[in-house]
């Protein structure tokens, strides 16, 4: 990990889903470079608190800063962030290069770069061979996997991933989890939510969220 002020942070983070309190007071600093897993069971908060860090869903009260900035002052430092949704987030009527490749023209590349960088990422997560396949033709293990080339792809300065590994046999989960940390060793901060103990030994620090009335549990 490096040293530094945080690149991504909360204050007294409160976050609502469903009609009920996920995430109660939390305040977390996440650093340059860092490796952190987010554990907790099924309802814990994992997903929310991931969205609500990616500026996707505004919190009930709180704030999130972006290098000691607010998010909701400068929405722009969005672009600073990655995440890799549960669901993964495709559009279905793409390719699995187009998916990328559409991400990285709204960051700002040109055509012929995103397209380039968009082969690129694939590759890394050995799913390269389908990149000309709509996202409806792919099993459920390869478009998580387009998913997180995607991130990958944009280089961004906080990654987020919603259990990037979940839907992946051994032999790819190794790869895409390498690929992830990787990505950190680059100087990007890695926030993996994550069921799998292996995937949070790999992590320089655990972030426990318990039960949804407790406050989160750090261990190092």
């Amino acid at each position: 990990m490096t040293t530094g002020g945080p690149a991504l942070a909360c204050r007294a983070l409160t976050c609502r889903a469903g009609g009920r309190t996920i995430i109660a007071g939390l305040t977390l600093e996440l650093f340059p470079a860092e490796r952190v897993a987010l554990m907790g069971p099924s309802g814990s908060g994992k997903t929310t608190l991931l969205t609500t860090l990616a500026g996707l869903l505004p919190p009930v009260a709180g704030r999130v800063l972006v290098r000691g900035v607010p998010l909701d002052e400068q929405p722009a430092l969005r672009a600073e962030l990655a995440l890799v949704f549960q669901s993964y987030g495709l559009l279905s009527l793409l390719t699995a290069a187009e998916n990328v490749e559409v991400a990285l023209r709204a960051a700002g590349r040109p055509p012929a770069e995103a397209m380039r960088l968009a082969e690129q990422a694939l590759e890394r997560v050995k799913v390269a061979k389908f990149a000309g396949h709509l996202v409806e033709e792919l099993s459920g293990g390869q478009q998580q996997r387009v998913a997180v080339a995607r991130a990958l792809a944009l280089c961004p300065r906080v990654l987020l991933a919603d259990e990037p590994t979940a839907e992946q046999d051994a032999d790819h989960r190794a790869i895409v989890l390498d690929e992830l940390l990787a990505a950190a060793d680059e100087g990007t901060t890695l926030v993996i939510a994550t069921h799998d103990p292996e995937v949070a030994d790999r992590c320089d620090r655990v972030i426990d969220l318990r039960a949804p009335t407790h406050p989160a549990r750090t261990t190092s």
